[in-house]
């Protein structure tokens, strides 16, 4: 191999599109209106990467032997507010609309106030501020 790879983004496979799109929209993504879905949709986030969000049918079109995800996922999607307070407010907007919370928000650790909420998939959304080094323990 001549050089390294580049990431591009994250591809998740979602029973109902509308309301996985509509969650990442609520999270403040730039995804498209409900009328221009389909069944295939790609979100910039920024710095060339995306996160594709793609119906069981087009997965299964390319990956004939995929198959539905039985437990949470290990891994979590990140995303960073602008501000410690903007985590709890994200947060509680998603839970208002109706996202089951995975754990509340926490001045974890590492300096971040942090969140994680599932969207309609199960997938785990990480919430993060900025880093305020005052805040570690």
């Amino acid at each position: 191999m001549n050089s390294s790879p580049t990431f591009i983004g994250v591809h998740l496979t979602v029973r109902d599109m509308v309301a996985s799109a509509g969650f990442y929209r609520e999270l403040g993504l730039g995804v498209p209106n409900d009328a221009d879905l389909g069944e295939h949709v790609e979100i910039d986030l920024g710095g060339g990467a995306h996160l594709a969000l793609s119906t069981e049918r087009v997965t299964r079109m390319y990956d004939p032997g995929w198959r539905t995800p039985q437990t949470p996922p290990a891994g979590a999607l990140q995303f960073q507010v602008r501000e410690r307070t903007d985590v709890d407010a994200l947060y509680g907007r998603l839970l208002e609309a109706g996202h089951s919370g995975h754990l509340g928000p926490i001045d974890a650790f590492w300096g971040n106030r942090y969140a994680e909420i599932e969207d309609p998939d199960g997938n785990v959304v990480g919430i993060h501020s900025p880093t305020d080094a005052s805040k570690r323990s």
